[in-house]
């Protein structure tokens, strides 16, 4: 586990990363998001052990990390721009890392190579971004750290390759105890993935919530009323985050349990129902919406 007690980080004049306290559980998969900006590379820099925080505590499982070769053997942190030798290959790459990382896998590391089309011996500087994106993984899947710190990591690749990592993750997560934690910008990289969410703003962090939690108590249905009197009726008493209509189409959005909103909807004559899955983004309107902050200001589409 992963303990981030009132971490802080400035550059001159400017705070990076402002009195964060988070924890990351093992075994689930941790999305950070916020703006470009909000302090996401900053903090994972921290917690690689890469920057020394001004102030606060970086804590796995009670060891703090910076100067810590012990507790950073069990950390990789995969840059949004990863770094490669200037003439380097990939097989350089495996040779480097079995030097940093005791448990790295040079098998496994070549097989992954061949499963996703890459080149061994090719120059990686003439590798494109995605392939990049893609060697930079295989590292870190390789190097059996347990905690894989991923800045902007799927940004770049295709959807198939997305995919593809996706899966590496959860197969690790299963095999071997892996716990990655994935900063983005964007909420939909996150939407089928993450287990617990953290939201962070100018440094600071807005929302750290688990996902399942979350989409308790929210309910989304489209329908169409029978009679458009009954769309004041079913809805009184509900608090409703978003109510919207394209002609007879009423798409709402309630802080209600699924089965009180059902309830409520049998008793009336609808032409069509529907309850949908809420999206990561709605979610997080909703939620910070709650705690004082209009998320919508700060998108992250």
């Amino acid at each position: 586990m992963i303990q981030i007690k009132n971490l802080k980080k400035k550059f001159g004049n400017i705070t990076a990363v402002n009195d964060v306290t988070l924890k990351i559980e093992d075994r689930m998969v941790f999305g950070l998001v916020g703006t470009n900006g909000a302090g996401k590379s900053t903090l994972l820099r921290m917690v690689s052990g890469i920057l020394r925080q001004d102030s606060g505590r970086i804590e796995v499982y009670g060891q703090a990390v910076y100067d810590n070769p012990d507790v950073k053997q069990q950390i990789f942190f995969i840059p949004d721009d990863p770094y490669f030798f200037r003439n380097g290959n990939a097989q350089d790459m495996c040779s480097y890392y079995q030097t940093v990382y005791p448990a790295f896998d040079p098998v496994r590391f070549e097989a992954l190579l061949y499963d996703l089309g890459l080149d061994p011996k090719r120059r990686i500087r003439n590798y494109s971004r995605g392939m990049k994106k893609q060697l930079a993984v295989i590292c870190g899947l390789c190097s059996n750290a347990q905690y894989l710190l991923c800045d902007e990591t799927f940004d770049g690749l295709d959807p198939v390759m997305r995919q593809a990592v996706k899966s590496l993750f959860a197969n690790d997560m299963s095999e071997r105890n892996l716990t990655p934690v994935i900063a983005s910008h964007n909420l939909r990289e996150l939407e089928d993935i993450c287990d617990h969410v953290g939201l962070l703003h100018s440094g600071g962090l807005l929302l750290s919530r688990d996902l399942a939690s979350m989409k308790l108590g929210l309910s989304k249905v489209q329908c169409v009323f029978a009679d458009e009197k009954d769309a004041a009726a079913v809805l009184s008493g509900l608090k409703t985050l978003e109510h919207s209509t394209r002609g007879k189409l009423h798409t709402i959005t309630v802080r209600a349990p699924r089965e009180e909103l059902e309830a409520r909807f049998a008793g009336i004559e609808t032409v069509f129902f529907e309850i949908l899955p809420l999206t990561l983004e709605e979610i997080f309107i909703s939620e910070t919406e709650v705690v004082g902050y209009d998320i919508k200001k700060y998108i992250l589409n």
